[in-house]
């Protein structure tokens, strides 16, 4: 998150990154599954959803442009935000939650990136769904975590091509 939080900034954005988790040191990569439990148990999308929507209206009016950039779960969670009409579009990374709220239809412009495929779904079912939509997506190379440097999915052309596209989009809208 901070690596893209930085490069975002270095692009003349700025940048917001609320802590959804509620405490000071983030999980390790070795406790995947903890941190999501917890994040299911404890925060939850609706509640994440909430505080970012929140956020969205206390600074709305500070900006010309709002947009949401989510990673997994956040990804999800801008996902849930996009019928805010505050929003000037959502940038999502493998949000494979997604596919318990198909029924959503973005009111911003959208980008969704997945990698070619999940452990618990298929990708190309949840991209069928939301083709109807008038949305932007886009499958890389790899698995979850592919945009993620200190991933062992890592994937660096599906990570650089995702970065590019999701700038251009940025930029775009």
């Amino acid at each position: 998150m901070k690596n893209i939080c930085q490069l975002l900034s270095e692009k003349d954005f700025d940048v917001i990154c609320p802590n959804l988790l509620n405490q000071e040191t983030p999980f390790e990569y070795s406790q995947e599954e903890l941190a999501y439990r917890n994040f299911t148990e404890n925060i939850g999308f609706v509640n994440a959803s909430e505080e970012i929507k929140s956020l969205l209206l206390d600074i709305k009016d500070k900006y010309k442009k709002v947009y949401i950039v989510g990673f997994s779960v956040g990804a999800t969670i801008a996902w849930l935000c996009s019928e805010e009409d505050c929003l000037d579009g959502i940038v999502g990374y493998y949000g494979s939650r997604i596919r318990n709220f198909v029924g959503i239809d973005p009111l911003c412009p959208t980008i969704l990136f997945f990698p070619e495929r999940e452990q618990t779904f298929t990708v190309d079912q949840l991209i069928s769904s939301l083709e109807k939509k008038n949305i932007e997506i886009h499958k890389f190379y790899g698995q979850h975590g592919f945009s993620d440097p200190y991933s062992s999915k890592y994937d660096e052309k599906s990570a650089q091509e995702a970065l590019n596209r999701m700038v251009d989009f940025l930029l775009k809208h």
